[in-house]
């Protein structure tokens, strides 16, 4: 515990000796929520951006015809009439 609280530069606390196990986990809980919130926040713009793609690239698919379609030409009994 103490070689990972001096990795992250943890200096103790006025009156105390060393880092107690509360003041680190304190912070570290604090900074992993944050991260857990602005994470999902990030992931749901994403999501959004990616659905507003989709439904572009559907659009502009539905605006181009797969099929050609022809006028039709008056041939048969009516015509003839």
């Amino acid at each position: 515990f103490l070689e990972t609280a001096a990795y992250f530069c943890m200096k103790p606390k006025m009156g105390e000796k060393e880092v107690s196990p509360h003041s680190f986990f304190s912070i570290w809980h604090e900074f992993s929520s944050d991260f857990k919130d602005f994470w999902k926040k990030e992931n749901k713009l994403i999501l959004q951006e990616r659905v507003k793609e989709a439904e572009e690239v559907c659009r502009q698919k539905k605006g181009k015809s797969l099929y050609n379609i022809r006028p039709k030409h008056d041939s048969g009994i009516v015509s003839k009439l």
